[in-house]
């Protein structure tokens, strides 16, 4: 049987053709990465709360030597680009500290401070980026933040850049808290559990393992929080006026982000490109799960953004580095805007031709004018995942073939193709002529029927993780080699028994407003166990009052009346809800002591919080 452990000749083929097709003696990139370099921060590492690293970049010089073979060079390019660190100038009252963790976090000196643009994913990251500016160009207190969207990364640091009770404007788009929550809290179990296999948080770093995530080289580790916005924008051609610094703002809703805008500083001729545009191709739809983006909408912002600020010198984004020169950012901004729109224009050309999404994906061939540069490939997102993405935004995840409308259960559907094939030692020989001949997509499909129907079938589980690993070695897409390197780790040692791992903090409880707490209550309800309770509840939450109703196993929640009368009225400190709903207080113990005032039926508050389910984070995914 051919090798299973290391480098097959199939992979070392896919490498081959990266090597002989990409322009890799273009090395203009790296002279944009590394333009404008101040410093770097002392030791080169981040230390956390309690001293150890929480990103340590002398740990990644192993990325600037050769490309070894157990990862596609286009991506160890990519990998060698996110590892170029420091504080940087970007142009004229603008810097950078890049790649100490996924995003970006941009300085902005004001009048008589630093507006920030997006803060990070930690805290801790977040207050060594601004001690490091600090150091260098002079102590400068924060006079602004800005959050050029709604995922984490992008606001998770913002305790470590804004003082306890400072009084700071904090721009965001419209519609920023609610799709924050609902990504980190309402959906966050299986986001997280999702992410997991996306960035390869379980994985050993390098050639074997976690490379890069494309978007950036990884996520660092420390305290996620979240300072709410007090200034919201909502549309096209708002301005704002921060610390002196001028803001044109773009609202990009639906694009990269349910929440999203882009904007320009006319007095740097600077613009700011959020997540939208970036050195990749993103995802339309992300693996570790999210609302699939609008990638007509991402084409047309794109090209709105090149007529509306014609004078830019200068593209910045939220994660990458920058682009200077008026024609190359011309010119960068058009292949970005035709790569999304010739993706949502074929997929659409294609299933009106009768294509499913499955056969989209395999059919779509992206033009070399479009293909053949860097910043537009697979690192993040892929071709392949996006077509299908767009598929569904328009479709559904039903394909119209009848037989795929109610198909059996992974379990159920293991069990009879094991049968039909001749039980599961016949399926897994058969895999290994199919291994033997590099087809490791089919290995990977067969086998994880073997497997749902046998999870202990040991030849299956080998061979299975042997294709995964193959399949990630050969992965252009950061998140792509991860998840196949993730699937193959947990298929050899199965899911990880650890503490879940979770946004329920209080620094971000106390920025999220009621109602959504309660569309994640009405979520965690079990909803067949409640189905026979039936009562109100009006609930004060310090200056707050909102009206519950339990019936037919579903939780509605609503404004209440001033007059409002219910079967129990509960009274309680916002903060005591917080510390209640992120584990640091029972309910038992607050009603005890006090805390918590009941009048009316009590016993329904003791109900419903028995029915409310926790959330394990390392649930199953490659086996039942």
């Amino acid at each position: 049987m051919a090798n299973t452990k290391g480098v097959t000749d199939a992979t070392r083929a896919v490498h081959q053709k990266f090597k002989d097709w990409l322009p890799f003696d273009d090395t203009s990139d790296f002279e944009d990465a590394s333009r404008g370099l101040i410093a770097t921060i002392e030791g080169d590492f981040v230390p956390g709360a309690d001293g150890k690293p929480i990103w340590d970049t002398k740990a990644r010089e192993m990325f600037q030597g050769d490309c070894p073979e157990t990862v596609n060079p286009s991506l160890w390019r990519q990998a060698q680009l996110n590892n170029i660190h420091g504080l940087f100038k970007v142009t004229d009252r603008i810097y950078q500290v890049r790649n100490y963790d996924l995003a970006n976090i941009t300085f902005i000196e004001g009048d008589t401070g630093w507006v920030v643009v997006d803060t990070g994913l930690t805290a801790d990251v977040a207050a060594a980026s601004l001690k490091l500016i600090n150091e260098q160009l002079g102590e400068r207190p924060v006079t602004g933040v800005i959050y050029t969207h709604s995922h984490v990364d992008h606001y998770g640091g913002s305790r470590g850049i804004v003082p306890e009770g400072a009084n700071i404007p904090i721009v965001a788009p419209d519609g920023f808290l609610e799709e924050a929550v609902s990504e980190n809290l309402i959906a966050g179990t299986t986001m997280r559990r999702r992410a997991t296999y996306m960035y390869g948080l379980m994985l050993p770093m390098g050639p074997e393992g976690h490379v890069d995530t494309g978007l950036g080289p990884g996520q660092a580790r420390g305290v996620i929080g979240l300072v709410a916005p007090n200034d919201i924008v909502k549309a096209t051609g708002e301005t704002r006026v921060i610390d002196g610094v001028e803001v044109y703002f773009q609202f990009t809703p639906d694009a990269e982000a349910p929440a999203e805008m882009m904007f320009y500083f006319p007095q740097m001729k600077a613009l700011c490109t959020s997540e939208v545009v970036t050195h990749i191709l993103h995802n339309v739809y992300t693996p570790r799960g999210a609302k699939v983006r609008d990638s007509l909408a991402w084409a047309k912002f794109v090209h709105e953004l090149k007529s509306l600020y014609p004078d830019t010198e200068v593209v910045f984004a939220s994660h990458h580095w920058p682009i200077w020169g008026k024609e190359r950012v011309q010119t960068y901004l058009s292949l970005q805007r035709d790569l999304y729109k010739y993706l949502h224009d074929e997929t659409l050309r294609l299933a009106n031709l009768g294509r499913t999404p499955i056969e989209i994906a395999d059919e779509i061939k992206v033009p070399d004018a479009i293909a053949r540069v860097f910043h537009n490939r697979d690192y993040y997102g892929t071709v392949s995942h996006n077509v299908k993405a767009i598929y569904q935004l328009y479709f559904g995840w039903y394909d119209g073939n009848p037989s795929n409308l109610n198909p059996h259960t992974p379990v159920e559907a293991g069990k009879r193709y094991v049968e039909f094939m001749g039980g599961a030692d016949a399926v897994v020989e058969k895999a290994r002529d199919s291994f033997e001949a590099g087809d490791y997509r089919w290995v990977a499909q067969v086998l994880n029927h073997v497997v749902f129907a046998d999870p202990s079938h040991q030849g299956a589980r080998e061979l299975l993780a042997a294709a995964l690993r193959q399949m990630g070695y050969q992965a252009e897409s950061g998140p792509w080699r991860d998840i196949y390197l993730m699937g193959a780790k947990e298929m050899v040692e199965g899911a990880p028994a650890l503490e879940i791992i979770s946004m329920h903090n209080l620094e971000t409880m106390r920025a999220v407003p009621l109602d959504l707490i309660l569309d994640e209550m009405a979520v965690r309800l079990n909803g067949p166990k409640a189905v026979d309770l039936s009562f109100t509840l009006l609930l004060k939450a310090g200056e707050e009052a909102r009206m519950l109703e339990v019936g037919r196993g579903v939780l509605n929640h609503g404004p209440a009346a001033a007059d409002a009368s219910a079967d129990t009225v509960v009274e309680m400190a916002r903060e005591d809800l917080n510390l209640l709903w992120c584990g640091k207080a029972t309910l038992e113990a607050l009603m005890s002591d006090g805390s918590i005032k009941t009048s009316g039926k009590a016993d329904n508050l003791t109900a419903l919080f028995g029915l409310l389910d926790g959330f394990k984070l390392f649930f199953n995914i490659v086996e039942p």
